[in-house]
């Protein structure tokens, strides 16, 4: 069992109510191993990189994995914990969520499905890749000496695809739907903390943002540039029948604000622009209600981001918690202007 200093121990025992303690020994230096070995994790990389290639029982450190029984429900809350006492004692914990896709095949794989591969479809065709879903809830933390923000995993839950629970008699969850379940998970574990949602446009929805808006959760996400945008709903007048209204007059999609020519656009310096120089860009705001038949109303503050050099495409952005507030202060008239 490799000797560590108590600084590095201590981090490692916060894990210690996770397993029984004839299990203990052989997860921790699974812990060690994890830690210091590069590229893939396996078991027998661990055992590797922690001395102990030649052990002759190396098969009790599979049934870590394979046996044991412990929570990973608790170790990500215990991890989520370190990381906030290390990165963010204080102020608001801003997450990240996103899907990927572990290629992977084999009899015993019976979760996997076929998904559209983010990394090899262009806009102009699309590419299958066959495997398992995974969500996961990530704290966005800036590094200082890597000149960027880097997202640690703390949470992360599998998703089944459609056929698998078709086989199995089970009732397919979509992804918002697991996306919806995670995050209210880590507000239950943050309840006094202000959260901050990023998510790519997969989470756009309307039922998902509505549901983490009434738990607290503001959301930043990419928005269509051709969703149905109206004004906040006027005020209701006194003795009126029928239910209140939910929103105003239909307001011009975001693709006729970009084609605009007297939209006011202003210029920003973004410093670190994906780890690179600073980057000039143009952006225009507003607030509006999202809409959609069937579907809750959603106030946003939309934001319309460009380059003046045309090296990327324009960008749609909205967040949702500071919209509201600002739909309230306002006495229900809507507000467009410059970015505040």
């Amino acid at each position: 069992m490799p000797r560590l200093p108590a600084r590095f121990a201590a981090v490692i025992l916060c894990f210690a109510p996770l397993s029984l303690q004839r299990g203990w020994r052989h997860a921790e230096v699974l812990r060690i191993g994890a830690i210091l070995a590069p590229g893939q994790r396996a078991v027998a990389s661990l055992l590797r990189i922690t001395g102990l290639a030649r052990e002759r029982r190396f098969v009790n450190y599979h049934r870590v994995l394979n046996r044991a029984a412990w929570s990973g429900r608790l170790a990500a809350r215990l991890l989520l914990g370190l990381l906030l006492d290390a990165f963010a004692p204080r102020g608001p914990v801003v997450l990240g969520l996103a899907d990927t896709i572990e290629r992977r095949r084999g009899k015993r794989s019976a979760a996997k499905g076929i998904y559209r591969d983010p990394v090899r479809s262009p806009h102009s065709h699309f590419v299958k890749a066959g495997g398992l879903r995974w969500l996961r809830l990530m704290r966005l933390v800036p590094v200082p000496w890597a000149g960027r923000a880097w997202a640690l995993p703390f949470l992360t839950a599998l998703a089944p695809s459609g056929r698998y629970c078709r086989e199995h008699g089970r009732r397919h969850k979509e992804l918002t739907g697991w996306a919806r379940q995670l995050v209210l998970q880590a507000r239950r574990w943050v309840p006094e903390r202000s959260l901050v949602l990023v998510a790519d446009s997969g989470f756009a929805a309307l039922e998902l943002l509505a549901a983490l808006l009434r738990r607290g959760v503001t959301c930043g996400t990419r928005l269509r540039l051709d969703a149905a945008l109206y004004a906040p709903a006027p005020p209701r007048q006194p003795a009126t029948i029928g239910r209140p209204r939910t929103k105003g007059a239909r307001l011009p999609t975001l693709s006729a604000v970009l084609a605009d020519e007297e939209t006011p656009w202003r210029r920003v310096t973004v410093p670190g622009w994906y780890g690179e120089a600073d980057r000039t860009v143009e952006i225009h705001s507003g607030t509006a209600v999202w809409w959609h038949a069937g579907m809750p109303a959603m106030p946003i503050r939309w934001v319309l981001l460009r380059d003046p050099l045309q090296r990327f495409d324009p960008q749609a952005l909205l967040c949702t918690e500071a919209a509201q507030a600002r739909c309230r202060s306002s006495g229900g008239s809507s507000s467009v202007g410059s970015w505040r």
